[in-house]
């Protein structure tokens, strides 16, 4: 299993990545390894403003088994709706070429629908044709994708809002399983810590700056030095700060984790890869 960082800007878009947006895979010979299909399994985490346009460098969009929105803020979902025309009206694959559906499956928060809808400008339960199959999260309850189990964590933010635990075969561990988990956005809360549980990549967002963002109400975004008591409270095996507003310094962010977190700390940036 791999994570493919394709938009890692904190808030809105930066000058050197789009916002939030995440591929996990599952590589054909591991897949077929663990009794899948032998071929590519793609789930793609958020889908922020400007991540479409980046997400074609490393998969197909029509090729996308899952996509699972943390939360409803635009710089986590915004592009599905760039999504659901290159569905719908792709020249060769696209629905209105074959006349079958894409019926992708999109998890998210409740209301994911019409907030979808909403954001197209289409009528009420007019479901977009189609191309997208919108389900809401279920705390406790995975939903497996081919050779991936997502499950989600509720956590602590403004708005409904869940971090995203992956499980799937090891890129790195042939014949094991290994775990993946992205915080979406948040603070430091029980299911956070609890999300990222024995993790062997943690995936946190860290917008926040120790010192310069202490006057903003708690509940919003983790800091790196917030990220790193999580990682350590959960013994997450290692870190990745992601969600940095083009403002931010990332090795400020980084030095800030390393005060709590003994584990080896990377910042993400666009096409970045891990293997888990």
């Amino acid at each position: 299993m791999r994570l493919v960082t394709v938009g890692c800007s904190g808030s809105f878009a930066g000058p050197d990545s789009p916002a939030s947006c995440y591929l996990v895979q599952v590589p054909a010979a591991e897949a077929a390894a663990a009794g899948f299909a032998a071929r590519d399994w793609s789930v793609v985490l958020d889908l922020g403003n400007g991540a479409l346009g980046a997400l074609q460098r490393f998969v197909d969009p029509l090729d996308v088994d899952a996509l699972a929105l943390s939360h409803l803020h635009p710089d986590h979902f915004v592009d599905v709706c760039g999504l659901y025309v290159y569905l719908r009206y792709h020249p060769v694959r696209g629905s209105s070429r074959t006349g079958v559906p894409s019926r992708l499956p999109v998890l998210g928060p409740s209301g994911t629908a019409r907030r979808i809808e909403e954001a197209y400008g289409s009528e009420p339960g007019d479901g977009l044709g189609g191309e997208l199959d919108v389900r809401p999260w279920e705390p406790g309850a995975p939903v497996r994708v081919g050779p991936m189990t997502l499950e989600p964590f509720r956590v602590f933010h403004p708005v409904e809002a869940y971090g995203v635990r992956v499980t799937g075969p090891s890129g790195v561990r042939p014949g094991e399983r290994a775990v993946l988990a992205y915080t979406g956005d948040t603070d430091v809360c029980d299911g956070v810590v609890e999300l990222a549980r024995d993790a062997d990549l943690l995936l946190s967002e860290a917008a926040f700056h120790e010192g310069r963002d202490d006057g903003v109400e708690r509940g919003i975004h983790l800091t790196g030095r917030r990220a790193g008591e999580v990682a350590t409270a959960a013994d997450a095996r290692r870190l990745v700060l992601t969600h940095l507003p083009a403002w931010n310094d990332p090795e400020r962010s980084r030095a800030e984790a390393r005060e709590t977190y003994p584990g080896p700390v990377d910042v993400a940036t666009t096409g970045a890869v891990f293997e888990v």
